[in-house]
């Protein structure tokens, strides 16, 4: 989570003074839960405990310009006017600090990693890039906002249910026809909070800080890989995010899913290639021909009846579970008995 002149200088405070004021004090227990599709979020799934199965129990402090997060095993504190964050490490009770600059520098090299891998996945495959890598003024983005009527009790807040759509496509082309992306933001709202829009707000300076939108759960560097992959992810979120602002209430659970969508070519060439692998092997007598068959049922179980037309990226999820706004200065500070690395 966690994942960058006198005059000049004079202008700046005032700059980092008005930015303290806009935040109103707010405290909140939450639980986020981030998950990332394909074999990397198998294996987080399996070797990330019981936190990347279930969620993370986390408290989120608001005073002025400093947000702290804070679980039974990790910590994060984000100072806007410093442009400094603080990772902590409870169980052994130390800190690191980084600057906003030296997030940004990590973000660049996670995005760089990301990218090679793609290259190499794509050369070994001799495939395509995914219809995700298209340059962003080649796409449209659609976007539409569905109140559903349903209406639920959600930790003690009456909740009514409103659906976000945001597709990301080629010009001229329908999702189905080219591929593209989806996010899908499904929100359960209570009556609008003064005090969550204020954690908003503080989200989003963040994220114009570091030069990229965010998601709720997921880390910049985790961000970062996830849009050097996917480019086209960056214009959805950032309309995802304006729109979304729009919409009057306070999220009380929210479950954001983003899926790359298969253009009707690569579904045909997926079908033909599972065709292909899955064909009894008549030359190898009753052996290869039961080996074919079990293949093939083997890749119904796991694709169900052939190649799916979606494919998930990540998915997060945060359910708000109290609020208050009595919030003190050891809320957003560095724990005391705390050490620096």
């Amino acid at each position: 989570m966690t994942p960058l002149r006198n005059v000049v200088v004079a202008t700046v405070c005032l700059a980092i003074c008005a930015l303290a004021s806009l935040h109103a004090d707010v405290k909140t227990e939450e639980r986020m839960k981030f998950e990332l599709g394909g074999m990397l979020g198998k294996v987080v799934n399996v070797f990330g405990g019981k936190d990347a199965r279930e969620g993370t129990m986390t408290t989120v402090a608001l005073k002025g310009s400093r947000k702290s997060t804070l679980s039974d095993t990790t910590g994060q504190i984000i100072d806007l006017a410093e442009e400094k964050i603080y990772d902590l490490d409870v169980k052994r009770k130390t800190y690191r600090v980084m600057t906003f600059a030296e997030l940004r520098q990590r973000m660049e090299e996670a995005k760089a990693k990301a990218e090679k891998a793609a290259r190499e996945e794509q050369a070994k495959q001799k495939a395509e890039p995914p219809p995700a890598n298209r340059p962003e003024d080649s796409v449209e983005i659609d976007f539409d906002v569905k109140s559903t009527g349903q209406k639920r009790a959600i930790n003690g807040f009456d909740t009514s249910q409103v659906v976000v759509t945001v597709t990301v496509r080629e010009k001229g082309k329908t999702l189905e026809q080219n591929g593209g992306l989806a996010i899908t933001t499904d929100m359960w709202m209570a009556p609008r909070m003064p005090a969550m829009k204020e954690l908003m707000d503080f989200e989003m300076q963040f994220a114009q800080k570091l030069y990229g939108p965010m998601i709720a759960g997921a880390s910049p560097q985790d961000m970062a890989s996830v849009m050097a992959i996917y480019p086209m992810l960056k214009p959805a979120l950032e309309k995802m995010n304006a729109e979304q602002s729009k919409v009057e209430g306070t999220a009380i659970l929210t479950t954001v899913k983003v899926e790359a969508v298969k253009s009707a070519e690569q579904i045909a060439q997926e079908q033909k290639q599972t065709e292909e692998t899955s064909k009894p092997n008549l030359t190898g007598g009753v052996g290869g021909l039961l080996g074919g068959l079990a293949r093939r049922a083997a890749q119904k179980k796991v694709d169900g009846d052939g190649p799916q037309p979606r494919a998930m990226v990540m998915t997060t999820t945060s359910e708000l579970l109290k609020v208050a706004n009595a919030v003190s200065d050891a809320d957003v500070a560095v724990p005391a008995g705390f050490k620096q690395q």
